[in-house]
């Protein structure tokens, strides 16, 4: 199985993930980091782990198509099997979600349905629940609305600040994101 990851930022999610994958918790090659911002520091990370980076935004193209065509392409040529999306921060389209069916994923910082989109921590944070979580769901032609494939909860105390909120979620999408992906790997290779 071959992977791809897609990420616009820190790469924490990424480092997660090789993390995992070093300690032989996922059974497939990591083959390319692709990221749409050449400042983003998850390209040095890519490097740190000798992953394979690419880059290139948007505004380099004459059109959102051209650009996903692009990126189809590359995702193609490396023979990508599953693409996983760790903070990358752009809706996926038609191109790619016809190459790909049901091979993106994607993690949400929130109970979806509740709180998509780009805010979700401070989002349910600002609201008042009591309990969020983090989602990791099938990518489709809606914002964070694809099939759900594992949640897990997380209690906001009384205590909690939007800082220590951010901490609790990313210590749960650490763990809970690389497991998902092991297990969807064990499931295509049965």
């Amino acid at each position: 199985m071959r992977i791809a990851i897609l990420a616009s930022g820190n790469g924490t999610n990424f480092e997660a993930i090789m993390e995992a994958k070093r300690k032989g918790q996922i059974n497939a090659e990591i083959c390319l980091l692709f990221s749409d911002k050449a400042q983003a520091p998850v390209l040095k990370k890519a490097e740190k782990y000798g992953i394979t980076s690419v880059c290139f935004e948007v505004h380099e193209f004459a059109s959102k198509q051209a650009y996903e065509t692009k990126l189809c392409d590359l995702l193609l040529e490396k023979k990508i099997d599953l693409v996983v999306l760790a903070g990358y921060m752009r809706i996926m389209g038609a191109i790619l979600l016809e190459a790909f069916p049901e091979r993106i994923i994607n993690i949400h910082p929130a109970l979806l349905p509740s709180f998509p989109g780009l805010h979700g921590i401070r989002d349910a944070f600002d609201y008042g629940v009591k309990v969020t979580g983090v989602t990791i769901h099938f990518v489709d032609r809606g914002v964070d609305s694809g099939p759900i494939i594992a949640q897990e909860a997380v209690k906001i105390t009384p205590s909690d600040d939007l800082e220590i909120l951010e901490a609790k979620i990313h210590e749960i999408e650490h763990r809970l994101y690389p497991q998902v992906i092991a297990e969807l790997l064990e499931k295509s290779n049965q």
